[in-house]
């Protein structure tokens, strides 16, 4: 956290984390709306309207506590929490829609408390004709709340909240005891149940999500008491306890509510009254009073909380240079966030100029419903990532943070869905734009990183075990590569990400010759970054790394028993070399032994000056006597041909026979291809003859010499009787590649 950022005048508990969430839950939905919610969707849905509600608030109370005992907490709240875990590209998108939301809020309860001054302002208009419009009302409260907030700071607010909850609470209790003369017909308890389901006799009632979206914001408290997180001493402790205090308390009063509600007013006219709570109350002012008091402690908490996420992220760096200077700076004294204020203020003047108490409802029940979705899934990632650093003393379990970060999905969909459509939108472009603001900003990647871990850690655990099961499988190309001319050309290389772009897996191994010091271990940890870079640049999807040892022949050895990183263990083993060094090929023929061995099957890369050229075409030569290697050659010229790079190349496949052989190959050709064998049409077929006494070598650079790759097959024979002159003959060639299978192989293409 930046230093600027740091209050080290933090004097606040756990009673203020308390009294701004339950001043909040407690609040103006609570007055106004509840009677609407009873008369349009019953008792039965309000009740699960406080269920659905709670489903999302408890696991993001829960997700909180658990976050906020395992990581310092600073100044932020929800924004903090989001960006140390997500990441400030992701924290940022979010922490934006989280301010507007808050400072959405001021305007909301303002527009709350205008109903509850409807009583006053009748009385001077039929008192003393004093015409008052509800928006002058509106207005004049905004710019008193900006007075107050802009000159006293927050230590004014949160004295203030200690009366208003006791007033609030005091509110709700002669509300709870009073009584009204409405007797509900039926007498057993089936005929109460049954009332639950009854709706007011309106005439075109509200919708069960309609209604959840104007009582939602009733929900949004457990956020209220995250803003103080740079003002307390323990936030570790002072959140956990009073959010959770606070959601604990909001539920069992939202039900004794509903239901005093249903039994106290006909269903008729709770609709039509904002203010009915005060008929059934022991002594009706205190309704408008609790809900006057109600607004204004949650509008002085907004008000304080909302500044404080704007100066977080512009602490954090999240806007232009200058925005971020204008947003992070504080009062000297307690850092208080003085022009992050008047932006909130702004706001609220907009949006109180609107007026309509549902529409600004709606809008800050999306954000909220976004930022408690974002909490509830970076507790399911952490506990799914597995990290060793998350050790919260407050644990959750997984499965109740994915429960509330789904639903919160969901439920924005079904709340409104342009709304929400809008929102992701809205996210997603605040999320480009921060990323192209400042590339090093930590995003998805931040965020998915334990979670690909532990999917590729069980992938892995999982395919190993179906590997001993699996005897007849599919053969896909799990190819690793040794070379030390990394740097000189990158034939080899290309080669590898061409074969694993699609069909399976590749590792590149560069060989560094000497012994493991502290030294080398340096030196191989730059040339593996280079590595990266390298591969970065041309979107390779090969595994990279270096190996150093002190000859060839042990990094052979050590490299052909590494685990392969798909979770299987690697078939194919290429090398690579030119007619200039052959030190190569000749590393091939002294560890051919080793190399079969271990059943690997082997390419040779024999590269030329021309390289692969304009990658146009591949040529693959058959041959008759080489029945092995027959599949392997033609389905590594189909799999490289399917890389982008080789989208305009064409194949070609020369069959080469002896005079006498000529109809049998041909058959053999056709049964093959008819069983699916190999992946082509007979029309793909050349046959070609081979003169008796003449190399294979002779008609590969007659017919190839302007091939961009030629694939030929060679057998253990040829190796172990030629040597490394198995791969003389082909000076006319561009690059060759030489593939000695280990057994017949399928594919699936």
């Amino acid at each position: 956290m930046s230093g600027q950022l740091v209050n080290q005048h933090k004097t606040m508990g756990t009673l203020p984390v308390f009294m701004t969430a339950v001043s909040t839950i407690l609040g103006a939905i609570l007055f106004l709306k509840f009677g609407y919610s009873v008369a349009h969707v019953g008792l039965f849905g309000t009740l699960g309207i406080i269920l659905i509600g709670h489903l999302v608030t408890v696991p993001t109370a829960m997700a909180v506590a658990e976050i906020a005992t395992n990581q310092k907490v600073e100044g932020g709240g929800a924004y903090f929490i989001i960006s140390r875990s997500f990441g400030l590209n992701i924290g940022g998108a979010i922490g934006i829609a989280l301010f507007l939301s808050q400072a959405i809020s001021v305007a909301f309860y303002v527009i709350a408390f205008t109903e509850s001054f409807e009583p006053i302002r009748i009385w001077l208009e039929n008192t003393y004709q004093v015409y008052l419009t509800k928006q002058m009302v509106t207005l004049s409260v905004m710019a008193l709340l900006s007075l107050l907030i802009l000159g006293k700071g927050a230590d004014i607010g949160v004295k203030a909240l200690y009366g208003v909850v006791v007033i609030l609470f005091l509110s709700i209790i002669m509300f709870l005891l009073g009584k009204t003369d409405y007797q509900p017909n039926g007498a057993s308890i089936f005929d109460h149940f049954k009332r639950w389901t009854e709706k007011g006799s309106l005439e075109e009632p509200d919708s069960f999500f309609k209604v959840f979206t104007i009582i939602f914001p009733a929900f949004t408290g457990i956020a209220a008491g995250l803003g103080l997180s740079g003002d307390l001493k323990d936030p570790k402790r002072s959140i956990p306890l009073g959010t959770l205090w606070a959601t604990i308390i909001g539920i069992v009063i939202y039900v004794l509510v509903a239901y005093k509600l249903f039994y106290s007013v006909p269903l008729e006219e709770l609709d039509s009254d904002p203010l009915i709570m005060s008929r059934v109350a022991i002594w009706g002012p205190i309704i408008p009073i609790g809900l006057a008091c109600a607004t204004v402690s949650s509008a002085l908490g907004s008000i304080m909380i909302a500044p404080r996420t704007l100066q977080a992220m512009g602490a954090d760096g999240i806007f232009p240079k200058n925005l971020n200077t204008f947003f992070g700076k504080g009062k000297a004294k307690n850092n208080e966030p003085f022009n992050a204020s008047i932006v909130t203020c702004l706001i609220g003047f907009v949006f109180c100029a609107i007026g309509d108490i549902e529409v600004v409802a709606e809008v800050i029940s999306m954000f909220f419903m976004v930022t408690y979705g974002a909490i509830c899934m970076v507790s399911f990632f952490e506990h799914f990532a597995a990290d060793p650093s998350y050790r919260p003393t407050f644990k959750s379990h997984w499965a109740v943070s994915l429960l509330g970060g789904l639903l919160c999905l969901w439920l924005m969909f079904q709340m409104n869905l342009p709304y929400a459509l809008v929102s992701i939108a809205f996210m997603v472009l605040i999320y480009i734009g921060i990323s192209r603001l400042d590339k090093d900003k930590k995003g998805l990647a931040k965020l998915f990183k334990g979670v690909i871990f532990q999917i590729s850690r069980e992938m892995q655990l999982l395919l190993q075990k179906r590997e001993v099961d699996d005897k007849e499988e599919h053969w896909r190309p799990f190819v690793i590569c040794v070379s030390n001319d990394t740097f000189k050309r990158t034939s080899a290389f290309d080669m590898v990400r061409w074969m694993a772009h699609r069909y399976g897996f590749g590792t590149y191994v560069h060989y560094m010759e000497g012994f493991l010091t502290k030294e080398s271990k340096g030196a191989a940890e730059k040339i593996r970054e280079r590595l990266i870079n390298m591969g970065t640049e041309v979107k390779s999807k090969v595994y990279l790394d270096t190996i150093i040892s002190p000859s060839f022949t042990s990094a052979i050895a050590q490299t052909i028993q590494l685990p392969g990183v798909s979770g299987k263990g690697n078939n194919l083993i290429l090398f690579e070399f030119t007619d200039a060094n052959g030190e190569s090929a000749s590393n091939l023929i002294e560890n051919y032994h080793m190399l079969r061995s271990s059943n690997f099957d082997i390419c040779m890369l024999k590269s030329s000056f021309r390289g692969f050229g304009y990658r146009n075409s591949i040529h693959i030569w058959l041959d008759a006597t080489q029945t092995r290697n027959t599949q392997l050659v033609v389905l590594l010229g189909y799999i490289i041909l399917g890389h982008p790079e080789w989208k305009k190349g064409d194949l070609t496949i020369y069959s080469v026979y002896r005079t006498e052989d000529e109809e049998q190959e041909r058959e053999r050709l056709l049964q093959m291809t008819k069983d699916g064998r190999l992946p082509i049409s007979p029309n793909n077929i050349q046959l070609v003859q081979l003169p008796e006494g003449q190399a294979m070598s002779d008609m590969v650079n007659q017919h190839s010499a302007q091939a961009d790759l030629t694939i030929v097959g060679l057998t253990s024979n040829q190796i172990k009787e030629q040597g490394k002159a198995v791969f003389d003959g082909y000076e006319q060639n561009g690059n060759v590649l030489f593939v000695n299978a280990n057994r017949k192989v399928n594919i699936e293409i």
